[in-house]
């Protein structure tokens, strides 16, 4: 029996009744005394050896297991064994607790993983800085101010704190680039998306190799050449100052709702593995996360994001090697997604409303990728702490092979998932409370009896984490510091001025998401919400980027306007999508699911509404596909921005500075009497 599920409507069901059957007992009483006496005994040794769940399951003719209790003890079921009847079931909650192995073994696997990330932020914040003090001094003292005042400009305070004294490697810095865009939510999601919905979302990684390409040729060139510490810098030399205030804030709201829900997710898998709550392992997180990157700076958060990277890329693949072995080979994988239908492609229409189209996929996510992964603070500040132009190129290149690999095993992981389940599916019984719930699931099937390998799955999920959280809060510091305090200030901040300010901001982030973990799990639509903030926040920023490198001829008036425009109509569209998701009124097509192969209880009433009583809305404008949003605010931006050019007038070009715009662009401005400079011996000077 196969049916459509959905992990949304699971989620919010409520229990219903159970069906309850009455032992038939002998009205004689010697025989009473003699059954009571031998059902009594049978307890005793059942429950001294396997405590296991007071409920039995006797099949139902429509496949389900159905529950039965004994409305006085539990010496029903027990009885019925003894007897020859059929063998008792665990329930769900049982089940769920006796795969719950997470040993010394993987504890230890957990806290070398942060004790790795503590130890590199000493050596970045203590040992590497007196090592530098005394290479100043020696080179004081050879040759006097000349190299010494060299080394001090590379070392300044803001400058080795926000882009690590423009020196590191390309390689370190693609996978933090890739660690920091994967967080625990995508990586828990990915494969609950494959797992739901079929393949249609794994097309997203062609549309990482274009944005790649796109965000090398266009943008990448201007920030590169520039060298600024702050991207919303760019806007106000752009635009001016009003741009680049407005920028600043979009993400200032973005990220600091986005911190807490980033170890909220996590953490809520660290508890469904251990069986410890969430306020005992979060604090523990944030306090070593806040740690490394308050003394280390960026310097700290690149090395600790390569070890969480590795960290990252062995879980999962311990989870797909393992997990396909376990079901018979990568031929029975996928074998059982193409029965059900999961081995397919987006639909080749032109309507914005459906999930997930061929259109939506490749120009909605190339242009979702390019604003969310590309060209924004985070990125463009690791892009930044490279030497020169060409490391940036090659580092773009090497972190979107990365991307493109882990996201790959995500989405396979999602396919292992389905064929470990294909009989059983643990979110309409509630084995999985919630849809994302169902990768640490596969995780404690296929590597619970097996030392370490639990606790390194928990420390992958914790790693994708801990790179978004410290990426967040240094890129935070940046913006605040360079965005916002200073220019509040009538002189520049100081050097020590500079330290207190930016270790301020990330103690002070850092310490608070603690608190707003707690009020996160209070809400509990708090996902949503992000969701809602990064799409809207997320549109306007991509008009202003395209049309600042690309657009010379716009002003900043009319890019304010088309800002504020795009930003209102994409609340307004992004809001009411996700009422209308969370009240149960947006529904999509799922992919079918069965329950017949269930060896556990579980109650009737959830599993028959999350299957059969699910059934896909009718379209309208709030269908349309999540790929459209940013996509949609984008152009948004740049059409009512052209229209208010009609009314502000346009950028007079003679004054544009070619350096802001695009090169290929760059033809249509007035030629200066400028001398052209190769951009590598830019850089040396």
């Amino acid at each position: 029996m196969s049916a459509t599920t959905s992990p949304a409507d699971s989620s919010t069901a409520t229990g219903g009744p159970t069906t309850t059957t009455t032992p038939t007992i002998s009205t004689s009483t010697a025989a009473a005394t003699v059954t009571n006496a031998i059902v009594k005994t049978v307890e005793a040794i059942i429950s001294s050896t396997a405590p296991a769940a007071s409920q039995s399951a006797s099949p139902s003719p429509s496949g389900f297991s159905t529950p039965t209790q004994s409305p006085t003890s539990s010496s029903t079921p027990t009885t019925t064994a003894s007897m020859g009847g059929p063998e008792e079931k665990l329930s769900v909650q049982d089940l769920s607790q006796t795969l719950q192995h997470f040993g010394v073994v993987d504890y230890l696997v957990f806290i070398a993983m942060l004790a790795v990330c503590a130890v590199i932020g000493v050596y970045f914040g203590f040992i590497e800085k007196k090592q530098k003090a005394k290479k100043k001094g020696q080179l004081a003292g050879k040759d006097g101010a000349g190299a010494a005042g060299v080394e001090e400009r590379r070392g300044s305070e803001a400058l080795d704190y926000l882009v690590g004294g423009r020196q590191m490697k390309v390689f370190p810095v693609a996978l933090s680039l890739v660690a920091s865009f994967v967080s625990g939510i995508s990586l828990l999601g990915t494969s609950t998306e494959i797992y739901v919905y079929g393949t249609q979302y794994a097309f997203i990684l062609v549309t990482l190799a274009i944005s790649g390409a796109i965000s090398w040729y266009i943008f990448l060139p201007v920030f590169c050449n520039l060298q600024l510490t702050s991207t919303y810098e760019y806007f106000q030399l752009r635009y001016g100052a009003g741009i680049r205030n407005l920028g600043a804030v979009l993400f200032i709201v973005d990220t600091t709702i986005w911190l807490p829900l980033c170890m909220y997710i996590p953490a809520i898998t660290y508890s469904q593995v251990t069986g410890t709550g969430i306020y005992v392992i979060t604090p523990i997180v944030c306090i070593i996360c806040t740690f490394y990157t308050c003394v280390g700076g960026l310097k700290a958060v690149i090395w600790s994001d390569v070890i969480q990277s590795f960290v990252m890329f062995g879980s999962i693949l311990v989870v797909c090697i393992k997990g396909t072995y376990d079901v018979g080979g990568l031929a029975v994988v996928l074998q059982r997604n193409e029965e059900s239908g999961r081995l397919n492609a987006p639909e080749w229409t032109w309507d914005p409303t459906v999930r997930l189209s061929m259109l939506s996929v490749i120009v909605g996510g190339t242009l979702h990728k390019i604003q969310s992964s590309d060209v924004n603070q985070i990125s463009i500040q690791r892009f930044l702490s490279l030497p020169s132009y060409e490391h940036a190129k090659r580092c773009m290149q090497v972190f979107t092979l990365l991307l493109i690999f882990l996201l790959s095993c995500c989405c396979y992981m999602g396919l292992v998932s389905y064929a470990v389940y294909h009989e059983c599916d643990p979110i309409s019984t509630k084995l999985a409370k919630a849809s994302d719930q169902l990768p640490s699931l596969l995780m404690m099937r296929t590597l619970g009896s097996m030392p370490g390998l639990p606790g390194l799955f928990v420390a992958g999920v914790f790693s994708a984490a801990l790179s978004s959280l410290s990426t967040g809060l240094n890129s935070l510091a940046c913006v605040l510091t360079q965005d916002i305090v200073q220019p509040l200030l009538k002189k520049p901040l100081t050097e020590r001025q500079t330290a207190f300010w930016l270790r301020g901001i990330v103690v002070g982030f850092g310490f608070s998401c603690i608190g707003m973990v707690k009020i996160v799990e209070k809400l509990g639509n708090v996902v949503p919400l992000a969701t809602t903030v990064g799409a809207v926040s997320m549109g306007p920023l991509l008009g202003i980027y395209g049309m600042g490198v690309g657009l010379p001829w716009v002003k900043g008036k009319s890019v304010m306007v088309g800002s504020l425009v795009s930003f209102l109509v994409l609340a307004w569209i992004c809001i009411n999508a996700q009422l209308g998701q969370m009240n149960g009124e947006i529904r999509y097509p799922k992919m079918p699911v069965s329950v017949e192969g269930c060896d556990y209880t579980f109650d009737n009433a959830t599993v028959f509404q999350a299957i059969y009583e699910y059934s896909p809305s009718e379209r309208n404008l709030y269908h349309l596909s999540f790929f459209w949003y940013t996509a949609f605010g984008g152009v948004i931006c740049t059409v009512f921005s052209l229209l208010a050019s009609l009314f502000f007038g346009w950028e007079d070009l003679s004054q544009m500075d070619p350096a802001l715009i695009t090169p290929c662009m760059r033809r249509f401005l007035p030629n200066k009497n400028c001398q052209a400079v190769n951009m590598q011996d830019l850089f040396k000077r």
